[in-house]
This record gives C-alpha cells, structure tokens and sequence, in this order.
C-alpha cells in the first residue's frame, strides 16, 4: 500500500509535471460575480487589440498605416507632451539626496526637496508614510484649496493624499457599500461618464443610477433629468451619493455656477453625499468657461448647503502635469461624520500609505514656484505654454470633427477629450447586429483595422438610446493630430459610402 507521504509525493510530481486534472479551486462559475460583471471600456478589447496591432507592425506585418495612434486614453506623455521641469527637479532630488549637494539644481526646488524629506521616516522616500500621507504635503495642499477658493478654510486633517484620485475615489465609494435598508446602495452618475464609476459599483454591487447630459447645451447638468432618474430609481434602490465630473469625461464641459447650485439644491434636499471629481480643474480652455470649485460654490451659498457631505478629488496625472505614472493624487472630505471619517482612515490604514513619490509630485503641484523664486520664470512658461497647445488642440479637434459629414461635436470647453456624436446609415446599423456588435463598437472596431486609430465607443461611456458618438482624446501633438484627424476623415468617408 502507498504511503500518505508516497502519494504526496507523487501528487506533488505530477503537480509540476502539469499531468495532474485537479481542478481549479477558483474558475469562472465560482469567482465573485461582481468581478466578472466589471467593464473598464478605456482599458478594454479595442486597446487590447491595437497593442496586438503595434507588435504586428514592429514585426513586420504589412498594414495600411504605419502607426498606431492610441487616442483612447489621457496619458500625456506618452502622446509627447513634455513633464514639467520642476516637478521632475525635485523629484530627482529626493529620490537621490546627494544631488542636494550638487549646485545641478536651483535652492527653490533643493528648498521643496528637503522640506519633503523632512517630513519622511529616516529622510528617505523609500519609508512608509503615514497612511494619509505626509503631514507636511497635506498641509500644502490644504493651503492650495484655500489659495483656490479665495480663503475659504480648508482643514489639512480632512486631506487624504492617494495613489491618483482613482484610489481616493474607490475608497470613499466603499463606505456607501453597507447593508442600508435591504435595497441595494445606489450612486447617481453623469451619462456619459467615466467608467471608473460604473466598473467599480459593479464591483462593489451597488446600482448604477444614471442621468443624462444635455447634449444640445454642451453636455449641461439638467435638473429635470436628475429628478427623473432619481424618481426611476428610488423604489428599488436606497441612493446614498451622486457623482458630479467637472471639467467632464469624456464630454468636456465646463459647468456653470449656476449648474453647481442647482445641483447643490438637489443633492441637499435629497440628502446625498456628493463626490466632485475635479481633476481636470486646471485644463480650462473655451472663452467664457471658468472652473468653480464644488465646495466653494456650496460654502458661499450658505445653510443648509454648507452642511452637504463631500469628497473632491484632484491628481496629478492630469492638468499641465500629466505625470500619470506617478500615481498622486488628493481627497478633501468634508462634512463627513468624525466616527464615518475614523472608519475611512482605518480602511486606507491597510493599503499602508500612497507612493510617497507620488505625493512628493503632488506637493510640487500645489507648491509651485512663487513670483521671485529661481524657478518661477521657466515654470510659469512651460504651464502657460502646455495648456495653450491643449487650448489649440481643443479647438482643432472639434472643429476638425464638426467639418466631417455626419459627425458633429460640441466645443470642447475643458479637460482632455472630445465626445462626438455620428451618424451612420441604416446598413452600418444592420451589418452591426449582424456581427453581434454596438453600432459604436462595430465603427471604432473597423476605423482601428483600418487606420490604426484607437477611440472608445461612446457605449463604453453610456449615451442616450438611439444616439452613437465616440470619445478621443486632444492629446496628440499637433502634427499627429492631424495626421489622426486625416485618417478618420478618409475611414469615415469610405464607411459611408460603403455602407450607403
């Protein structure tokens, strides 16, 4: 007879032999649902497929193009817009001390650098911080939100500095995840939307409440369609919070004070805990548009509005920066229950602490150069210049777009994207369902095959029924741009007439 330790052996052979049929003890009938039930559109089968697409032309597979062009994300250096020297000086600094010692580097970004290390366990950026962050970055930037808001107070105990603002979003939506009344917990978010919320309340296994913007007045917030929706919903679902995007993904509205107010008003008399994604405050471009901060709107408008819990978000991966590599980015949570606030802390305590490389380049975006500082003059240029090439950039694409035959697209007011809608004819639409696919998905799928141009459908967004558009991305440098916008145009032309 076999051994116990005999079989374990044997077993263990055939284990690294790959001869053993044991099952998996985790397969796809087993795992959590909620998982399976996530979609992230802009990390989604059309990227996956324009990375094969990239690796086929490196070897050698013969194409119509010889590029491909990911215009599906907002990642701004890796479409060859330049990092901010002083933010890439200190963090050269702190990651290697003895440059301190060097005279490589001006004394306001050696100043930043050492208040930074300072501030770390053993000088070193290697050490774990403080699972908030560094006391000495969240007081810079509550000092920045109050600069911002024109002296309104900002607490720096309420500042939660995170792995870009992704990670401060998720974990404040965690807190809404309890067992409420026995309805599922429920999120109000804009459509379109950024698919960071709707993946992770599938995640979560909270209800997706959506309401629409208003295509036909450049993507605003409209009352009557948050009443409705709320109205759709309340019976089924136990709605806790309500998403406002300002400057919008992937629409590119600015919103209007008066939007934010009436908003305010809705989230007040409903009792809704708001978070305000304003991570693309400083990407402002169109005459006329302001960016308003959420809690200076509602702390001016006074009670009972100032009392409204809320969390905004801000990174660094975005505005003049675009260090999204980085992973920095900061949640101001006001308003929340101290005992709610203490349970926040203790649910980020078990990730240990955000990179503190990333909160270092956070600080230097919200302690930039002052006037009469060494660096003042370079950095000033180089922020000025960035967002006027975005502003240009803007511009060109939606007036690009809307001189394409049955595409039309709103003025791109802010952040980085442009959301057009398109018109396809009736045999698109059947050649479509005939493949299985959205109409969305059929058209950006063939424009990639085609062109080697990488756009999201406007389905991995969410958009109202009987309506199609896509959203790209003003990020390309200018020549690329056009080169992007010419190919589209002929994909597009030649889609129509195919499919006439």
């Amino acid at each position: 007879m076999m051994s116990f330790r005999q079989g374990l052996l044997v077993t263990t052979r055939n284990l690294y032999t790959s001869t053993c049929t044991m099952a998996p003890t985790v397969a796809l009938d087993n795992m959590n649902p909620c998982i399976k039930k996530m979609e992230y559109a802009v990390r989604g089968p059309l990227v996956i497929r324009a990375t094969a697409i990239e690796k086929e032309l490196q070897e050698g597979v013969k194409k119509p193009f010889d590029s491909v062009i990911k215009a599906n994300i907002g990642d701004a250096h890796a479409m060859g817009n330049k990092p901010i020297t002083f933010i890439r000086q200190v963090l050269a600094l702190i990651t290697h001390p003895p440059l301190l010692d060097t005279d490589q580097f001006p004394e306001d970004a050696k100043s930043r650098a050492r208040a930074i290390l300072a501030g770390c366990k053993g000088g070193s950026v290697g050490s774990y911080s403080d699972s908030p962050g560094l006391e000495v970055i969240r007081r810079h930037v509550a000092e920045y939100i109050m600069e911002r808001d024109g002296g309104l107070e900002s607490d720096w105990r309420n500042i939660i500095l995170c792995a870009g603002a992704s990670e401060g979003i998720r974990g404040c939506l965690k807190l809404l995840t309890g067992p409420g009344t026995g309805k599922r917990p429920g999120v109000m978010i804009p459509i379109p939307q950024y698919p960071l919320y709707s993946a992770s309340l599938a995640e979560y296994n909270m209800d997706q409440v959506g309401y629409y913007l208003d295509e036909a007045r450049n993507w605003a917030l409209d009352l009557e369609a948050l009443e409705r929706s709320y109205q759709a919903a309340k019976e089924t679902s136990d709605i806790k919070a309500i998403v406002v995007i300002n400057p919008g993904n992937p629409t590119g509205q600015v919103l209007t004070r008066e939007n934010l107010e009436a908003v305010i008003q809705f989230a007040a008399e409903k009792k809704l805990f708001v978070f305000a994604d304003e991570v693309y405050q400083q990407n402002v471009y169109a005459e006329g548009s302001a960016f308003h901060s959420f809690k200076k709107v509602m702390m001016e408008m006074g009670a009972p509005y100032n009392g409204l819990e809320v969390a905004s978000f801000m990174t660094c991966s975005k505005g003049y920066m675009g260090e999204c590599g980085i992973r920095g980015g900061y949640a101001e949570v006001v308003n929340m229950d101290p005992e709610v606030m203490a349970m926040l802390q203790k649910s980020i305590s078990a990730k240990l602490c955000p990179t503190v490389i990333g909160q270092a380049c956070m600080d230097v975006v919200v302690n930039p150069p002052q006037p009469g500082d060494p660096s003042h003059e370079s950095w000033s240029g180089e922020v000025s210049a960035t967002l006027a090439s975005y502003a240009d950039r803007a511009r060109l694409v939606a007036d690009t777009l809307n001189s394409i035959e049955g595409i039309s697209c709103n003025t791109v007011q802010g952040a980085m994207y442009a959301f057009p809608c398109i018109s396809l004819p009736e045999k698109a639409l059947t050649a479509a369902k005939e493949a299985g696919q959205p109409a969305d998905v059929f058209y950006a799928s063939h424009l990639l095959e085609a062109t080697g141009i990488c756009i999201i459908p406007g389905s991995g967004f969410g958009q109202q029924p009987g309506t199609l558009h896509f959203r790209t991305t003003i990020l390309p440098q200018k020549e690329m741009i056009n080169e992007m916008l010419g190919r589209l145009k002929e994909f597009h032309m030649k889609f129509l007439a195919e499919y006439a």
